[in-house]
């Protein structure tokens, strides 16, 4: 027996605007019936791409500690330092950096909710430097 993946859920202060920042960094479309100010909000992904959805749920508390899971983002279009960029501008903001001179290394963000999520290098990065 076994379970499936159904969601990964981040309490927030905010459903609607997280889920709209995720939505806009993933590419995948927020819940048809999601508004601001709903308690509850989805990020769905496309049937192509398959995985659980992301699901905001709004609670009164702020994010008090580092997040024990986070998110490992590869850009599929762009380079590490490109997709970089785009998120600071969309919102993020630099953690930490652990991007080498050589190419190699990750940088640490967070979303507008402080939670952490890591950009790698592309595939294409990684491939070039094997």
């Amino acid at each position: 027996m076994s379970s499936a993946l159904h969601s990964i859920t981040f309490d927030c202060t905010d459903a609607y605007g997280l889920a709209r920042f995720w939505s806009r960094v993933t590419g995948w479309p927020l819940g048809e019936d999601d508004v601001p100010g709903d308690p509850e909000a989805a990020v769905i992904p496309p049937a192509h791409v398959g995985g659980p959805r992301l699901l905001f749920i709004t609670v009164p508390e702020p994010k008090a500690v580092k997040n024990r899971v986070h998110l490992d983002l590869q850009p599929d279009d762009r380079t590490r330092d490109e997709e970089v960029r785009r998120l600071l501008d969309l919102g993020a903001t630099l953690v930490q950096d652990e991007r080498r001179p050589d190419g190699t290394g990750w940088a640490v963000l967070a979303d507008p909710e402080g939670n952490e999520l890591c950009v790698e290098r592309s595939a294409a990065e990684r491939a070039a430097t094997a």
